[in-house]
């Protein structure tokens, strides 16, 4: 064989090696995919697995609390009623102090109050038992002179009442009245209406709206 021929068959041989080269690509390229395609397949659905439990993870984790976190909150509360707890007994303690003071104060001044007006009234009353005293202390004195001096004691004594507020009830000729009189008899007499103070046995004195004692009457009729 010269060397042409042989350039001929050589240049022959790389034409069909040429010609069958993307015949045999093409046919293994869809088989490549055909062996790929279940595995992207099952790698997509793991990742869109492990995404889904990732965003279902992410959404309850915030609806629970840690035990350490609810420990936290339930000692802020315990913590915040004591003080609460604390603040009222504290309260409680000075408004107990300050009624005990009060009701001691109301109690002190209440007796004083007391003392200091019978100590007033005493000392109204003392120029008229002066005045007793002084006309028992006479050796010689005659009847005439101890009915005057009876009265001047009796009107002394009457004045001293009206420095108190302190009037007289109870007068012949009133209509008796429950609230003033208290009714001890009962007559009949065609010269009084009915139901009419008869008599007086015994006067009653008020002092302002109080009736201090009911004056004793008789009623007629």
């Amino acid at each position: 064989m010269s060397k042409k021929d042989t350039e001929k068959e050589t240049a022959k041989k790389v034409e069909e090696t040429a010609g069958q080269k993307p015949e045999k690509a093409a046919d293994q390229k869809p088989e490549k995919k055909a062996e790929e395609k279940p595995e992207q397949k099952a790698e997509a659905e793991k990742e869109q697995k492990t995404k889904k439990k990732a965003e279902q993870t992410a959404e309850t984790e915030p609806e629970q609390s840690p035990p350490e976190k609810e420990e936290d909150d339930l000692r802020g509360q315990l913590e915040k009623t004591s003080a609460q707890l604390a603040a009222q007994k504290d309260l409680f303690l000075r408004t107990a102090a300050e009624y005990d003071n009060y009701r001691k104060r109301t109690d002190r001044e209440k007796t004083s109050l007391y003392a200091d007006t019978i100590a007033e009234a005493v000392a109204k009353f003392l120029p008229v038992y002066d005045n007793l005293q002084r006309a028992l202390a006479q050796p010689d004195c005659s009847l005439e002179d101890l009915r005057k001096g009876v009265e001047m004691v009796e009107k002394q004594m009457g004045e001293t009442l009206e420095k108190f507020g302190v009037s007289a009830v109870g007068e012949t000729g009133d209509p008796f009245d429950p609230a003033v009189h208290n009714a001890v008899s009962h007559v009949e007499d065609e010269n009084l209406g009915e139901n009419v103070v008869a008599a007086v046995l015994q006067k009653g004195y008020r002092l302002g709206g109080r009736i201090i004692r009911h004056a004793m009457v008789q009623v007629a009729n």
